[in-house]
């Protein structure tokens, strides 16, 4: 097998080891008119995440919760069949990967640090609100 255009980079210094990549190839239902009944264009890419020693432990620790109901028996799949040929399929498989893999070993976001509204700004908002019921109120032509 001929190796892909380098090594997916997931973040930083980590990249999916070709080793560790499992291809199956099927017929794509995709377009492709009559070539599409011969040739097996649809590409599944399965990749080992429990078993795996590519990614630091705590990475793989958060990929295996975050990912948890897309497992089969730690092993996560990628389908691809857009495109007629198959090395476009394998190309977008991995970056599907790649992509899935960097967004689910994310750290978790920071937890928001509760700040208060400025007294003035309160004050100024409820101040705006007084003017415009005044404004509003002088529009009713009871004083005519």
């Amino acid at each position: 097998m001929d190796a892909m255009s380098g090594p997916y980079v997931i973040r930083g210094s980590v990249s999916l080891p070709e080793a560790e990549l499992m291809w199956r190839f099927s017929r794509s239902s995709g377009p492709g008119g009559q070539h599409v009944n011969t040739s097996d264009s649809q590409v599944e890419l399965r990749f080992d995440l429990a078993a795996t020693e590519s990614l630091p432990e705590v990475w793989k620790e958060r990929a295996l919760q975050r990912l948890e109901s897309r497992l089969v028996g730690g092993v996560i799949a990628v389908r691809a069949s857009e495109h007629r040929s198959q090395w476009r399929n394998r190309e977008t498989a991995l970056v599907r990967l790649a992509s899935l893999l960097a967004e689910v070993t994310a750290p978790p976001p920071r937890p928001r640090r509760k700040t208060r509204i400025p007294r003035g700004i309160n004050e100024r908002r409820l101040r705006e609100k007084k003017q415009r019921g005044e404004t509003k109120r002088g529009r009713s032509g009871r004083d005519w």
